[in-house]
């Protein structure tokens, strides 16, 4: 965000902060560095972040009973995701009197409800334990399947067990299915057993040794996440790992990672990283984790920072994960991946761009023409300290202002945005870098908790980029992202295609280091406090649209396998609800409306003819369908026959599409370094077969592994080339005299 926005933004929260801290029964002053147990830490880190939570928010509602019941809930699900363990009669007794707890955590910061809760988990757990092992003694008549049962995998809006015989039956069908899994997966039956029987052992042995603060950061990520989904209370580990993120250079395999629902998914595969020479991808689960070749270990259900310590490791090393792709019901067997840990410099995650040469035909003509586009990457909204002497900036603006540059001295008469995979990032960079394609403007407004709202505008009167544009999104395109397609559209100034909608983060967050705020209000800490991410700010359109929830609409919907609703801010827990703000005044460019008729029924054309399109409907279909329906059959030969159905589909279509190469275009990729030298690198193809097979080779993935990855290549450059198809269209329609007579060249 700008600079002096950040500013006041931080100075009110400060402000927020400090006036809460007054109003809390039992804060005394004393010296910061007083000698503090741990327990009176982590007392003084509760009442601070209870006050914080409670005085900043959107929805201005405090620590009162019907948040406490909300809080515990979370708690429980945050620790027995599957609703299999805890007792109805365990959550009657462990509530208590919700008046009470409110007034013990908000006057005396008091934890004790947390590890009391955490050691009836344990017990629970080790009964589970015991039962699991008692069927596996009793050998295979409990492992047969050939019945028509089935296991229940979603559970997040079920009641719990309501005694021990019902919880019995739960992790019975549960064994079931972790034990056909084993056997689709190829494992021999007579090692299924001690290997289920070590999964369970270790799982019980990872929790048992978390430490106290450990489960006091659980406890209270729980309390911020009852107030909005993306706020949340960093622990020490966290804290180390953001700090860590913050550097020019990360050691690991190259991901980012996030829990959600006991699982440590993958948020986003950092390219150039050790992961993106892999085929591990976003949405993917980690269930396992072993060091080389070891066995690896139960990580499921396990604290994120627990399992972000065993997938890091010394640079060289390898790491072995079990894999459930994205997508994949959590019965799916586990795939096993190999990555060699590697450091992953912030240069392989720059914007890049590439020259294509698409063939078009005009009506009439006996032979295609070539129409020069670009394609520009974005893989973030990125703005890192560069660490050189001079202090300067790592800019995503100043890079792709480089790179439009040198697109248009090659003549390039249009440009595809790409952000299927952009995140977000810095809101400042995503306001400077929308001004490279309009003269001035406001490109988007802010509103705080006290309903003020701020609008702005692009610093720079410069258009860098005045030809025809196309922004392509994806579920996974967010917050920023969100920013510079909403105002793009609102403009008029570019087609939005791609998935339906974007994933709808219309909030932004401040990190708050707890430690100084202690420091200056005497509160005593024998170790690292951690800080809060909160929810500080909503932002909308130009046109005074939110984007939370809704996300940017497309003008033109493109078949993927990434157009899920489950992929969405909307199917987060408690969003903050979507709403409007006054229009800010701008001036519209209105290019894009009288074409938008046109170029959907061209596209519509193609997608209805393309194989790979028909591909694309018929995948995102069963995935809906199946994630509509949270039961998996335990009946061996069903499952059989779906996953010899769905594997033989993927090998279709990645078939096909290898096979369609050779007609494919090909590109010029060009990296900043490229940006100042003559001419063009090299055409190559936009998916590498070669790399992919050695993706595989370093990954030691198998066969249906690297079946699996084509077809994910195989999708993402198909969308692509129908959005270079489309930009195509685009730029016939506008003709020679519109704002895409950026080249000589004419069609």
């Amino acid at each position: 965000m700008p600079m002096k926005m950040a500013t006041r933004l931080l100075v009110r929260a400060r402000v927020v902060v400090f006036a809460a801290l007054f109003a809390i029964s039992g804060f005394t002053c004393a010296s910061a560095h007083r000698a503090a147990s741990a327990q009176s830490t982590e007392a003084n880190i509760t009442r601070l972040t209870a006050s914080i939570l409670g005085s900043s928010q959107f929805a201005h509602h405090p620590l009162d009973r019907e948040l406490a019941a909300k809080f515990l809930d979370r708690y429980l699900d945050a620790i027995d995701g599957t609703r299999s363990l805890f007792l109805q009669s365990d959550v009657k007794e462990l509530s208590g009197s919700q008046g009470a707890f409110v007034r013990a955590t908000m006057d005396k910061g008091d934890t004790h409800l947390a590890h009391v809760i955490w050691k009836r988990y344990l017990e629970r757990l080790e009964q589970r334990r015991a039962h699991v092992f008692g069927l596996l003694d009793a050998g295979p008549g409990a492992f047969t399947f050939t019945g028509n049962d089935t296991y229940q995998i979603d559970r997040a809006t079920l009641p719990r067990p309501t005694d021990t015989a019902a919880a019995q039956t739960l992790w019975k069908q549960r064994l079931r299915a972790e034990y056909l899994d084993e056997k689709l997966g190829n494992t021999v039956e007579a090692e299924i057993p001690g290997k289920l029987r070590r999964r369970y052992e270790q799982q019980l042995k990872n929790m048992a040794t978390l430490r106290s603060d450990e489960v006091t950061t659980i406890y209270l990520n729980a309390l911020a996440s009852v107030y909005d989904p993306h706020s949340e209370y960093l622990g020490r580990e966290q804290l180390e790992s953001l700090e860590m993120a913050m550097n020019l250079k990360l050691f690991g395999i190259g991901a980012t990672l996030e829990s959600i629902d006991g699982f440590c998914t993958v948020r986003e595969v950092l390219p150039g990283g050790p992961a993106s020479r892999s085929t591990l991808t976003a949405g993917d689960r980690i269930v396992a984790v072993g060091q080389a070749e070891q066995t690896p270990v139960e990580i499921t259900n396990l604290p994120l920072t627990r399992s972000v310590q065993l997938i890091r490791g010394p640079k060289g090393s390898r790491v072995t994960l079990m894999i459930v792709p994205a997508g994949a019901s959590e019965s799916a067997p586990p795939r096993k991946l190999m990555i060699t840990r590697d450091e992953v410099q912030l240069e392989d995650q720059q914007a890049k761009a590439s020259v294509v040469d698409v063939p078009v035909k005009k009506a009439g003509a006996k032979d295609a023409d070539k129409l020069r586009l670009g394609v520009i990457d974005l893989p973030s909204f990125y703005a890192a300290m560069d660490g050189k002497k001079d202090g300067s900036q790592r800019s995503v603006t100043a890079d792709v202002a480089k790179l439009l540059k040198k697109l248009k001295s090659e003549n390039v008469r249009g440009i595809v945005l790409d952000l299927r995979q952009n995140g977000g990032g810095s809101l400042d960079e995503a306001i400077r870098l929308t001004g490279l394609f309009i003269p001035k403007g406001p490109i988007v407004q802010t509103r705080g908790p006290d309903g003020d709202v701020e609008v702005e505008n692009d610093p720079d009167p410069n258009e860098v980029y005045k030809g025809p544009v196309v922004v392509l999104i994806s579920r996974m395109s967010a917050s920023a992202s969100e920013i510079l397609a909403g105002a793009l559209q609102d403009y008029g100034r570019a087609v939005v295609v791609g998935d339906s909608s974007t994933f709808g983060k219309g909030t932004v967050q401040s990190i708050m280091a707890l430690a100084p705020i202690m420091q200056e209000e005497g509160l005593g800490y024998t170790f690292e406090p951690g800080a809060l991410k909160v929810t500080i700010r909503k932002f909308y359109r130009p046109s005074g649209a939110s984007t939370q929830l809704k996300g940017v609409a497309a003008d033109l919907v493109i078949p993927s396998n990434t157009d899920i609703s489950q992929i969405s801010e909307s199917a987060q827990k408690d969003p903050l609800p979507w709403d409007v703000v006054k229009p800010a005044s701008f001036e519209h460019q209105d290019v894009v409306k009288a074409h938008l008729k046109g170029l959907r029924g061209r596209s519509a054309q193609r997608i209805t003819s393309g194989p790979g399109f028909q591909y694309l409907r018929d995948n995102s279909a069963r995935v809906r369908e199946k994630l509509k329906d949270s039961t998996v059959s335990l009946n061996e030969e069903k499952r059989r026959q779906e996953l010899a159905r769905d594997e033989g589909r993927q090998r279709e279509f990645g078939t096909a599409w290898k096979d369609a190469q050779k007609d494919a275009p090909r590109r010029h990729e060009i990296k900043l370094k490229d940006t100042n030298a003559a001419g063009l690198p090299a055409a190559t193809p936009f998916v590498s077969l070669e790399k992919l097979q050695q993706r595989r080779a370093n990954s030691g993935d198998n066969q249906d592994a690297y079946e699996a990855a084509l077809a994910d290549a195989a999708a993402s450059d198909t969308v692509l080339r129908e959005s270079m198809q489309i930009l195509a269209d685009y730029v016939q329609l506008l003709g020679p005299s519109s704002q895409g007579k950026v080249a000589a060249t004419q069609l």
